[in-house]
């Protein structure tokens, strides 16, 4: 059977409507782009890719280089740092104010110009140059895209030759002490990372490593820390798309970034990411017939960020309560699924609520994942059990749990299926 998925990506894009934007005409290399290229790409966590239209045309990533470039600030600096010199809120404003916080003189966030500079100037060492700058965002960004990507010399040039106003923000900057280097060359850097150019399909697999919390979803590699992965989409989704962050975030509902050369990146953590391309422009900066089709598969396919996921009401595959040969008690509580605080808490109570027994094996082997709260609540529970006299049993061969070992007082070795308690009474 052939997938459906691709025929409805194709679908999009013949349902989208004319396109009534414009170009960027004030970069002249954009005004120069041919308006009618059209692509949508989907990128599953475990690497699937689904592709309809242009999705191999090559064009320059320009601000969806932000977010990338902000966790490669996040990752050297660290949190704290970070926001020091850079805020999270969003600004209101058009992408290229020049505007700071009236008190602290930091950038609102680092999806603005002035933010994305600061964010560009706190990557590696402050001594470093240029080319050592640029060479590390374009190494993180074919990290995360899964090839090598390359600075569209071309491009850089054109933008440069018109980047008055990221040079005001620039020295701007300077005049505060927000950034130390100097003001041309953060630009000319800055400039250089928006030329790197990408693919839709590119883009959709950049994404889909932010969702992913920093794991690329073909090679596997972790090319970012998940805290990071976390800032980065919170950040996007407040702030990624300008001053239509609130129409974007209640219509669309996903952690976004837009590129004035017509490119849009989306991701739903722990699904998927998605990225379209449409170089025609709204007043906003964003790509007409992009924002068209992002609405529209939002709505088709429940990704809303806020259309939560029915509760978990069957993480207790099975609740077994057996009389053993020599009279005492054991039971046996199967687990399936992804594992979060409200799953956790479903088994607790569970738990909770049955007879004292002298033995309790929790059995994890349809257990996909088990987050960190998920985890904390499981060896709190079994440690609780061991308390009361219970000896405790695990049987967990993919090691989703990963128990230290002073989180439970004596866990014996785990068991490899269940035959120690086969033909045993059901009470």
């Amino acid at each position: 059977m052939r997938s459906p998925v691709p025929d409805y990506l194709a679908e999009m894009l013949r349902a989208c409507g004319d396109d009534a934007g414009a170009l960027a005409d004030y970069i002249p290399e954009l005004a120069s782009a041919d308006p009618d290229r059209l692509a949508v790409c989907l990128s599953t966590i475990d690497g699937t890719l689904y592709r309809a239209g242009d999705s191999d045309s090559e064009f320059s990533v320009q601000s969806i280089s932000k977010p990338f470039v902000y966790a490669l600030a996040l990752a050297d600096r660290g949190l704290p740092e970070v926001l020091r010199w850079i805020d999270v809120e969003p600004s209101g404003e058009a992408f290229d104010e020049l505007s700071l916080e009236r008190d602290s003189r930091r950038p609102r966030n680092p999806m603005i110009n002035a933010g994305a500079l600061t964010a560009h100037a706190l990557v590696g060492d402050p001594e470093d140059d240029v080319d050592t700058r640029v060479e590390r965002i374009r190494r993180l960004m074919s990290a995360c895209a899964g090839r090598e990507l390359q600075v569209d010399r071309r491009m850089y040039e054109s933008e440069m030759s018109q980047a008055y106003r990221n040079l005001a923000i620039a020295h701007m900057l300077r005049s505060y002490g927000v950034i130390s280097q100097d003001p041309r060359d953060v630009v000319s850097g800055y400039t250089q990372q928006c030329a790197i150019s990408v693919t839709t399909g590119d883009l959709a697999t950049m994404a889909a490593t932010l969702a992913a919390g920093g794991v690329q979803p073909t090679t596997g590699e972790r090319v970012l820390p998940m805290q990071v992965a976390r800032q980065v989409l919170s950040v996007m989704m407040t702030c990624g798309m300008y001053d239509a962050a609130g129409d974007w975030m209640t219509t669309v509902g996903l952690p976004a970034k837009s590129g004035v050369s017509g490119g849009i990146l989306a991701a739903l953590p722990g699904q998927l990411g998605l990225a379209v391309f449409s170089p025609r422009l709204d007043s906003h900066g964003h790509s007409t017939r992009g924002v068209r089709i992002c609405t529209r598969m939002s709505s088709d396919m429940g990704l809303h960020i806020m259309q939560a996921p029915e509760p978990a009401r069957s993480t207790v595959r099975r609740d077994r309560t057996l009389r053993r040969a020599d009279g005492s008690l054991a039971r046996v509580c199967s687990l399936q699924g992804a594992l979060q605080f409200s799953s956790a808490e479903r088994v607790l109570r569970t738990v909770a609520d049955g007879r004292s027994v002298a033995l309790f094996v929790l059995d994890l082997r349809r257990v996909s994942s088990v987050n960190d709260a998920a985890r904390r609540m499981l060896a709190e529970m079994l440690r609780r059990l061991q308390v009361d006299g219970a000896e405790v049993a695990l049987l967990d061969p993919d090691h989703v749990l990963d128990l230290a070992e002073q989180e439970v007082v004596r866990l014996p070795e785990r068991w490899s299926s269940l035959a120690p308690l086969a033909g045993h009474v059901r009470v």
